[in-house]
């Protein structure tokens, strides 16, 4: 199969291929789809290979041609060539060697989108054959291919929607699926925009709003930020200043809302993007005075629009009210765009929207047009949009400002001269402000004459009724209402300051929450509506949807099961009927036949078959031939004797008029040779005198000839002079720019040595730093291990003098009295090694318990009670739970706690 399709290419029959691939996908689409894949592949590779390598040749031919002598003419045969044909060289050597290849690698796109567009299992392929066929319109600026592009892949997704139940048709929910379909119309929309095919631009965003109603899904976000970005282009160019504001919007807030790398700047520029094209808008309506049709047209365009942004308008509703320019304007403050603004632009939006300044608006517009002018340029890589320019809006905003300074002329004066007026805009000379104010009279926004002959403008109002009029009248009742507080204040209870601060700022507050829960409540409300409104638009559509196509279905086989009844009948019937017409008709020609020759006729009557009927009729047939052509020969030969003997009389004739043919056409001819002697004679004769009266004047021609070349040498003498000085300034220019430069690069690599010393001197000196504050560190930590050396073996000390104290008590020896306790001359004291409860944890016989028992009860304590059995369970001293019992047994020294000694003596 490379094979096939490398031969099929090099013969450049696409058509052959075209077979050979739809065969070859017959045979092996359930078998190994690869296979299929491998051979379109190889394919397309040949046939971009070889228009790629014609382009290349072509180039280098002209470069040839163009390049081999600079001084020597153009060929006889180019120019006559040229002249017959209209062509240069380039146009006719891409005419021969590159357009038969360039028409091929067209016929290879489409052939593989044919082949393809069924199938499931190679949508992936589908896809890249369409990128590359965008592509290849793209690099040559194939428009008329581009837009039969456009159209053959619209037309596949038509056929796919129409015939849905083709066993391998591409599955549209499927998420890789749809994927691919929408990766392949936005590279459409971005080919379309980059060629400036406005028009299938739009048919692109329309066929992106498709898909996306029909697979009841919304693309990536990235994807709507293209979408929204290539619509606002679409719109600007066709001049679609509303529909460009509001995609404008979307793209803001797609941009803000999920594009985190964003900058603040590249947001800023957005922002002001969106104010500039709300501003850009016209002021007035146009629809003001149109008829029902326009009406009507312009709210379907209106809601055909909006749902293309994203807006759900209500068809029952005015849609012109939605996407209108005061809804656009009241969505900037409640979407955050005004936040984001630059402070020129915000300035601005103040000045045209909010101000009633007529006499100095222009001035205060036009600083800031000029500054917006400036601003703008490449965005960073995180943007979808690559480059903004805010200096396109500037002529919408000065026919704005135009606008709106009419607009407040008009509302305070009546009459004005036309010089004033003119001084008064700078943008625009009065004769297109004139253009201006007509349209704007003619859709009601404002009311104005002018009179050319007294030079005056004159301004009338539009009625008491007007809302210009009622936002004055308004805004003057504020005005004195407030001044009125201002003088005369009213009374008010006197509170403390406290009470009035608290009562205050608890009204605030909960007024706040309240409006803000009611806020909350409120679009939570709205959200749910809408949410459970999409819930039953879509299951309302998928019902109709299933139940439409189960009745088109049963209605679908009803009609095929008839079709093919009747059709049936209606064959077996035709072919009956036309058996007995045959018949008939066999039976008449026999009869007439019969009655012509004296034969006798077959009878109706008689017991004849078709087959016998048409064995007779082949025998006349033969027969009647038969005799015909006998006929024909005896015809002929008497016509060929009739013409030789018409020849043989005319011959004679036709010999007399040739030779009478030939005196006079040499009587002719020497007649013409005569005259054009003598007109030849004339001319030579005219052409003399002509010469004579000529030849006085030579004289002056070569002084007129030689003062033109004097003064056009000298001016050449001149121009070189200026050149070559010139060429000297570069020149030397050039070597003090590379004098320093060689500076320059000389000190900085001495700056860079002198860096990298300092650099080294300071890793070394925070190096021996390091070394010293370890070595410190080390001396410092050894100190502190002598001195925790010196505090354990103290302890130590302690410990042992503590543990042969104990030893000492545990064998019977009488603990040392204070001398404050042998002063008292109270019981003394029971030695409390021996109390049961002095040691818990200390093990006593029972006949020694007893014994203790009794000896407390009775008073005594000069008898020593015996020694303890030990602990059964190991010595006391030797758990380390039972130390804090050490200071129950007896004195210490100084460094025991004083509490076991004061118990002891209150006992």
């Amino acid at each position: 199969m490379f094979k096939y399709v490398e031969l099929c290419v090099d013969m450049r029959r696409g058509r052959f291929a075209k077979d050979g691939l739809i065969q070859y996908r017959i045979i092996c689409q359930q078998v190994n789809i690869s296979s299929l894949e491998e051979v379109i592949k190889h394919f397309m590779h040949l046939a971009t290979e070889k228009a790629e390598l014609a382009r290349s040749q072509a180039q280098a031919l002209e470069e040839a041609l163009d390049f081999d002598d600079l001084e020597a003419d153009k060929r006889p045969e180019d120019l006559m060539l040229s002249y017959v044909s209209g062509e240069k060289g380039k146009d006719r050597s891409d005419r021969e060697l590159v357009t038969p290849w360039f028409k091929l690698l067209w016929e290879t796109y489409r052939t593989v989108l044919e082949i393809l567009r069924n199938n499931s299992k190679l949508e992936a392929l589908y896809a890249m054959t369409a990128h590359r066929a965008f592509q290849f319109c793209k690099q040559y600026k194939r428009t008329t291919e581009f837009r039969r592009l456009c159209e053959i892949i619209r037309n596949h997704l038509a056929n796919h929607n129409r015939y849905r139940d083709q066993r391998d048709r591409p599955d549209l929910s499927a998420p890789e699926s749809l994927q691919l379909y929408l990766d392949t119309r936005f590279e459409q929309l971005k080919v379309a925009t980059e060629l400036q095919l406005w028009q299938e631009a739009f048919r692109s965003v329309e066929d992106i709003y498709g898909l996306m109603c029909l697979v009841k899904k919304t693309p990536k976000a990235s994807f709507l930020v293209i979408y929204y970005a290539k619509l606002t282009k679409i719109f600007w160019i066709s001049s679609s200043h509303i529909y460009h504001a509001f995609s404008w919007l979307k793209l803001f807030a797609l941009q803000k809302g999920f594009n985190k790398n964003l900058s603040q700047k590249d947001l800023q520029l957005i922002a002001s993007s969106v104010v500039l094209a709300a501003l850009s808008v016209t002021p007035y309506d146009r629809s003001h005075g149109a008829s029902h049709m326009e009406l009507e047209n312009q709210k379907e365009r209106n809601l055909r629009v909006a749902n293309l942004i994203g807006f759900i308008v209500d068809p029952r509703s005015e849609s012109r009210e939605v996407l209108s320019r005061s809804s656009v304007l009241s969505k900037l403050v409640s979407k955050g765009v005004m936040s984001c603004v630059n402070q020129e632009v915000r300035d601005l939006y103040h000045i045209l929207e909010h101000e009633f300044s007529p006499l100095d608006l222009a001035s205060k517009v036009q600083p800031l047009l000029m500054k917006i002018s400036k601003l703008g340029g490449k965005l960073s890589s995180a943007s979808s949009v690559p480059e903004i320019q805010l200096s396109e809006y500037i002529p919408s905003l000065e026919k704005l400002a135009t606008l709106r300074l009419l607009q407040q002329v008009s509302r305070v004066y009546q009459i004005m001269k036309i010089e004033t007026l003119s001084g008064m805009i700078p943008f625009f000379d009065f004769s297109t402000v004139e253009k201006f104010s007509v349209d704007a009279v003619k859709h009601k926004f404002i009311s104005m004459k002018v009179d050319h002959r007294k030079g005056a403008v004159y301004f009338s109002s539009q009625g008491c009724e007007s809302e210009g009029l009622r936002d004055h009248l308004s805004v003057f009742a504020e005005s004195l209402s407030k001044a009125r507080s201002m003088f005369f204040p009213p009374t008010k209870k006197a509170l403390k300051p406290g009470e009035t601060l608290t009562s205050l700022t608890e009204v605030v507050d909960k007024e706040h929450k309240r409006l803000l829960a009611r806020k909350s409540i409120i679009e939570k409300r709205k959200e749910e509506q809408e949410r459970q409104l999409l819930e039953m638009e879509r299951e309302e559509e998928s019902r109709r949807l299933k139940q439409q196509k189960i009745t088109e279905e049963a209605e679908r086989q009803r009609l095929a099961a008839e079709y093919t009844q009747r059709r049936n009948q209606r064959i077996l019937k035709e072919i009956e009927e036309r058996e007995l017409e045959e018949a008939q008709q066999l039976l008449k020609e026999a009869g007439k036949r019969g009655k012509k020759k004296g034969k006798k006729p077959v009878m109706e009557g008689e017991k004849i078959t078709k087959q016998t009927l048409m064995e007779m009729a082949l025998n006349e047939q033969l027969k009647e031939r038969q005799e015909m052509e006998k006929k024909l020969q005896k015809l002929a030969k008497t016509l060929d004797h009739l013409e030789r003997a018409k020849r043989e009389e005319a011959a004679p004739l036709v010999e007399a008029a040739f030779q009478q043919r030939l005196v006079e056409e040499k009587t002719l001819h020497e007649r013409f040779q005569q005259l054009e002697i003598e007109q030849s004679r004339l001319r030579h004769a005219g052409d003399l005198e002509k010469k004579k009266r000529l030849s006085r004047m030579m004289k002056d021609k070569e002084i007129f000839q030689q003062r033109v070349f004097s003064k056009r040498e000298a001016e050449y003498n001149k121009l070189k002079k200026e050149r070559e000085e010139r060429i000297n300034q570069i020149f030397q220019s050039r070597k003090l720019e590379r004098e320093t430069r060689r500076k320059m690069i000389c000190y900085l690599k001495l700056e860079e040595e002198r860096q990298k010393k300092l650099h080294a001197e300071e890793e070394a000196r925070q190096h021996e730093e390091a070394e010293r504050r370890k070595k410190e560190e080390a001396e410092h930590r050894a100190k502190l291990d002598e001195i925790a050396e010196k505090q354990r073996q103290r302890e130590r000390e302690l410990e042992e003098k503590e543990r042969q104290r104990r030893e000492e008590v545990l064998r019977g020896t009488p603990i040392p009295v204070r001398p404050s306790e042998a002063a008292r001359p109270t019981k003394p004291v029971p030695v409390t090694s021996n109390s049961p409860t002095s040691s818990p944890g200390k093990y006593v016989p029972r006949h020694l318990r007893e014994r203790m028992a009794g000896g407390g009860g009775g008073g005594g304590g000069a008898q020593s009670p015996p020694p303890s059995e030990p602990d059964r369970w190991g010595r006391q001293d030797d758990r380390p739970n039972d130390r804090w019992r050490r200071s129950a047994f007896g004195g210490g020294g100084p460094s025991r706690s004083n509490w076991s000694t004061t118990r002891r003596g209150e006992r």
